[in-house]
């Protein structure tokens, strides 16, 4: 007797990236690494001076040159990766966490605190955020634990419209109005219904602000208001060797050039993440 093999059978599914996703996703654990391990990656401390010329070429003894002052252009982007990523990461996951929370509470809530709630937050992203950057800045100080807050505030509205759109969707299916009518807490339809429905556009987002925010703390840092000397961002390094640019000195190319792969390195992940693919025997 033979059993025939179901074609509804069950099969795990398989996910596939592109090439160029994996070409992101490694330049990302790069530079994550890189962050991580600075201080033992580093050839040199970050403010020491050891090159008796200034804006010199790459050598033997310096891979990517020195800066205005004679110090290691590859020690300080180096420890500038740390002041980068770090804040930038801190500040997306705050603003995506408050984002998507406030998001998934307001649709599931409905009536005045999704309005309220919506008015206050589509005043706040009203405000353009490099005003509203520089307005606290120039009032507070630039102290890291300032900018993460600075930045987390400035695209929380934009995650909670995002989070909040999606979970709208959400909460108008019938299994959440079968989760109300059996008497589940707000809390339990949000970590159980809701968010497993959106938790892939919301990392989308959150890969996407982070972009943004990365670009954001380098423009501010450019201008003098980001991490401040003698620490320094990527940003900062641009602005601080700015002067070698008429001489296509490594020292302010080189920092550009890390902000670049890091932006298009996350923006290639996003536009190529791994997809399901089907079984051709289904």
């Amino acid at each position: 007797m033979t059993v025939e093999t179901s074609s509804t059978t069950r099969r795990r599914p398989r996910y596939q990236i592109k090439v160029v996703g994996m070409l992101g996703l490694a330049i990302i654990v790069f530079w994550l690494i890189v962050a991580a391990l600075g201080p033992h990656l580093a050839p040199y401390p970050i403010g020491d001076i050891v090159d008796q010329d200034y804006f010199g070429p790459m050598s033997r003894d310096f891979w990517l040159g020195s800066d205005y002052l004679g110090r290691d252009m590859l020690s300080r982007i180096v420890y500038g990766a740390r002041y980068t990523l770090g804040i930038s990461l801190a500040a997306v996951t705050m603003a995506c966490t408050c984002g998507v929370v406030l998001g998934m509470s307001a649709a599931v809530a409905g009536g005045w605190f999704d309005s309220v709630l919506s008015r206050f937050l589509d005043a706040m992203s009203s405000i353009p955020s490099k005003l509203f950057a520089l307005v606290v800045v120039s009032a507070v100080g630039s102290s890291i634990p300032v900018l993460i807050f600075m930045l987390a505030v400035i695209y929380t509205p934009g995650s909670y419209r995002f989070a909040r759109a999606l979970a709208v969707n959400i909460a108008a299916m019938d299994y959440i109005t079968i989760a109300r009518l059996r008497g589940e807490k707000m809390f339990h339809i949000i970590t159980a219904e809701v968010l497993p429905n959106i938790i892939g556009p919301v990392l989308t987002d959150l890969g996407l602000r982070f972009v943004f925010i990365v670009l954001l703390l380098s423009g501010m840092s450019f201008l003098g208001l980001g991490v401040q000397p003698p620490a320094a961002d990527w940003g900062g390094l641009v602005r601080e060797n700015i002067d070698g640019l008429p001489f296509a000195a490594p020292a302010v190319i080189l920092p550009s050039i890390a902000i670049a792969t890091l932006t298009i390195a996350v923006n290639l992940f996003i536009d190529n993440l791994p997809v399901k693919i089907r079984d051709r025997s289904e």
